[in-house]
């Protein structure tokens, strides 16, 4: 929760803050190298020759540039490292806090022209310190730095990796990424790289954003006692000099002996002084102060401090930087660790840089939370006009789904009784209890059969808690569609259970259920002519309308030398654009190569060179027969033409494939392993996706939402369980998990060998590196005497497993039903018990993709 809360704020303010930030950083780049560009572009006003007599002394230079422009002399900035122009500043207008300055040859006291893009910079500060809003800005801008510090510490937090000390986990960028993926790894990579410099930026820049940090700085880093604090050479010319807002001092000017200042100047700070700014009081009997730099200083801003008696030149104070303790240097080193010159040259470099990319994380962040939006939106839209639109007189759809197929054809049941102006309900049959069953008055029951004859996993505690109980249901019509699959001796089982208990309580059936075996076209045409003529609802024509072309961009072998089948990762490109969720199905239609097609013909004496018709299309007999069953006895197909024939035989049904990939990966990837008969030859649909269509090539698919297997939405944890090719489901619902920030995930794995069978290898063991997969325990059952499997290693994490469940941990299991699957769920019954396994199955915190 704590996290979830952290994230929640982390891009609230991002989305807030974020262009004020971004806005500084731009600005604050540019003003750090203000005068290194000013004197490229001034070279004739900011440059002067150096002179073996060295400059002038104070005595000699205020006459002159008092003289030269009728006003009274300030401060002097004289720095003798190299060719740059001095600065003198006047004393200011009375009202004002600071005077004019002008640029001046210190060999000569000559003054010099006003340069160009001083009026550029000052923009750059104002926007830089006040959006040049005054002190309006000044809060926001304040504000703004504050959410900077909670940005780097919650960022820190946020992406904390598993194995701290993997450099690569924090510093490296995967350029393979796309889309959201890659935009988070942009946001969180290069954030680590900024950490330190924004750190150090914002809790300098405080210094001048509230009164209490500056105060509080002061009292915790300063030598002085407490409360006798002066002004700090960290702190820029004059800003805390009578402080803000307070009116300047008035009184008579002061009285300076230039010639006994300088010698005492030159006395104090000694030979080796090759800077200083001298700042004389507003009024007579206040100290003049001086900040020097020597030529072994640590930084340009290490300064060394006198103050002076004007008239006389007595020092009254001196303090040398050196012989400051570490913590008061650093409080005197404020504006340099601000712009990076505490750290010299590179240091300004990397700092400016670091602030200048500051926009890179409001633009990410952005992209990050409207794909946010985009996603909860299209979720919304998918269910939002059907979810709670009947009352007692509309139509109750409820579904029990495995895969997502019943799902999907009860929402569209849905919108063909909503074309007609009926008002309708859809809801899983977990969330039906006795009430609405009593309060509906017509309800259409989609439900597919898991197994043989089991209910799918989300409906068996319905089964459980209604089945077995008597309700007077008579007020209730209803009508059953049942998904099942021939091959099971209970076809439709859990279908037809539920049919003879509505008809037990009373119900009224409205015409005979309709059962589907696979995807039986003819049967869902019924289904919708049924309910067609019932309610008036023109059918809807969808089912083949989904269907698409798909083109295999990319094949890799990823288990040469396995002891196992050969195992392939299979990149598609649908040629429509097409999106879907880590969990979703791809449905291929798959063909028989024409080789076993030609094989087929000839053993049962057929021509397939004659002509046929396949809806508007006229192919060859043996192109045709290639989407077909081919039976192996043809003793029915025995004297039929050749269009007869092939009516006569049933379409081949399309194959459910996990996806392993995100539409942010660039492809959508199947992880397929090759299946072989005993005679040899390769399994329909694996043959057809691992061998026989060529890179390149096309083949037709669809997509099918899986809803069932969905990753929550919310950041609890997720214990991912699966064993060979149904690493697929898993893969994709980890990077689902990594792309919306959630880190606490868990992943069992198993298979052969270690060697040979570790799908994904590399990719793992970088999520579990930078923390994005937090645990990993893999199962190889070949590599000892003793075969260990999934569930063994789960069973010996029984502590963790409990530990992870009493945080709201949600499991999914993904692979062979028979063995891994089954399994699985003995040990969590043997572990947790069947009560606690049921109400996982309820909550939906237990979610199964098996085959």
């Amino acid at each position: 929760m704590f996290k979830k809360i952290l994230f929640q704020l982390h891009w609230f303010f991002g989305i807030t803050a974020g262009l004020v930030l971004a806005l500084m950083g731009v600005t604050g780049a540019l003003y750090a190298f203000e005068g290194e560009i000013t004197r490229a572009l001034n070279p004739e006003v900011l440059r002067v020759q150096v002179r073996d007599s060295g400059a002038l002394p104070p005595a000699q230079l205020v006459p002159k540039l008092e003289a030269a422009t009728g006003k009274r002399v300030n401060g002097l900035w004289v720095d003798s490292r190299d060719d740059s122009a001095a600065r003198v500043y006047f004393t200011p207008p009375p009202g004002e806090r600071r005077g004019p300055m002008r640029y001046f040859d210190p060999y000569t006291g000559e003054l010099l022209g006003q340069p160009h893009g001083e009026g550029f910079f000052n923009l750059m500060l104002q926007l830089h310190r006040f959006l040049a809003m005054g002190e309006t800005g000044k809060q926001i801008t304040a504000a703004s730095t504050l959410a900077l510090v909670f940005f780097c510490l919650s960022g820190l937090y946020l992406r904390w990796p598993r194995k701290a000390l993997n450099w690569r986990a924090w510093l490296t960028l995967d350029w393979a990424k796309r889309g959201r993926s890659f935009n988070w790894d942009l946001h969180a990579v290069a954030g680590t790289w900024a950490l330190l410099f924004y750190l150090c930026a914002a809790l300098t820049g405080l210094f001048w954003s509230y009164d209490w940090y500056r105060e509080g700085l002061n009292k915790l880093l300063a030598d002085a006692p407490a409360g006798q604090e002066r002004g700090k050479p960290g702190q820029r010319g004059g800003e805390r000099r009578g402080g803000r807002g307070m009116p300047a001092p008035s009184g008579p000017p002061p009285v300076v002996d230039y010639s006994a200042v300088w010698q005492s100047i030159q006395s104090a700070a000694g030979p080796r002084m090759t800077a200083y700014n001298l700042r004389l009081p507003p009024v007579a009997g206040q100290p003049a102060t001086v900040f020097y730099l020597l030529d072994d200083a640590d930084h340009a801003r290490a300064l060394n401090q006198i103050e002076l008696d004007p008239a006389s030149g007595k020092v009254t104070r001196h303090e040398r930087y050196a012989d400051k303790s570490f913590k008061a240097q650093l409080l005197a080193s404020v504006y340099a660790l601000h712009v990076g010159e505490y750290f010299g040259l590179p240091g300004r470099i990397l700092m400016a840089l670091a602030s200048a990319a500051m926009p890179l994380f409001f633009i990410t962040g952005w992209l990050l939370y409207l794909d946010r939006r985009r996603k909860k939106r299209a979720v919304q839209a998918a269910r939002g006009a059907l979810g709670d639109s009947a009352g007692g007189d509309g139509w109750l759809i409820g579904f029990a789904s495995q895969s997502g197929f019943a799902e999907q054809l009860a929402w569209q049941t849905a919108g063909q009784l909503q074309a007609a102006g009926l008002p309708v309900r859809v809801a899983p049959l977990a969330k039906l209890d006795e009430q609405s069953l009593r309060q509906a008055r017509k309800a259409l029951f989609v439900v597919s059969t898991f197994g043989d004859g089991e209910a799918p996993d989300s409906a068996r505690g319905f089964e459980r808690k209604l089945l077995g109980h008597h309700l007077a249901l008579d007020q209730l019509s209803y009508a059953v569609l049942a998904l099942g699959d021939r091959q099971y001796e209970q076809f439709c089982g859990f279908a037809r259970r539920l049919r003879s208990w509505l008809d037990g309580q009373g119900a009224h059936s409205l015409f005979a259920p309709i059962e589907v075996d696979g995807s039986d076209v003819l049967a869902l045409d019924r289904w919708q002519q049924q309910l067609g003529e019932l309610t008036g609802a023109q059918p809807l024509a969808v089912q083949e309308a989904v269907f698409g072309r798909w083109t295999l961009e990319r094949r890799e072998w990823l288990n040469p030398g396995s002891q196992g089948g050969p195992t392939f990762l299979v990149a598609l490109r649908p040629e429509q654009l097409s999106s879907w969720v880590a969990g979703d199905i791809l449905e291929v239609l798959p063909r028989h190569s024409e080789a076993r097609v030609r094989e087929w013909l000839a053993a049962h004496g057929l021509d397939g060179s004659e002509w046929v018709n396949v809806g508007p299309l006229a192919q060859p007999l043996h192109e045709a027969l290639a989407s077909r069953q081919l039976p192996d006895s043809a003793a029915h197909l025995v004297g039929l033409h050749a269009q007869a024939l092939l009516e006569a035989l049933v379409p081949l049904t399309a194959r459910d494939y996990s996806i392993a990939s995100l539409p942010s990966d660039g492809a959508l990837e199947l992880i397929i392993r090759q299946e072989r008969h005993a005679d040899g030859r390769v399994g329909l649909g694996s043959g057809w996706l691992t061998e026989q269509v060529p890179v390149g090539g096309s083949l037709v698919a669809r997509l099918r939402r899986n809803s069932s297997f969905h990753a929550p939405e919310d950041d609890r944890p997720v214990i991912l369980i699966g064993n060979g090719t149904g690493i697929a489901g898993l893969r994709a619902l980890l990077k689902a998990r990594i792309v919306a920030g959630h880190a606490r995930n868990w992943l069992l794995f198993g298979e052969r060998n270690l060697e040979h069978d570790f799908y994904c290898r590399a990719e793992l063991e970088q999520a579990l590196a930078s923390g994005e997969l937090q645990r990993l325990d893999v199962a190889f059952s070949r590599d000892q005497a003793e075969k260990v499997y999934v569930q063994d290693r789960l069973r010996l994490s029984a502590e963790e497993l409990r530990r992870w469940l009493a945080d709201g941990a949600a499991l999914y299991v993904c692979g062979s039903l028979e063995g891994m699957a089954g399994g699985v769920d003995a040990v969590l019954r043997e572990l947790l018990g069947d009560a606690a396994v049921q109400q996982l199955i309820e909550e939906g915190r237990y979610r199964r993709d098996v085959y």
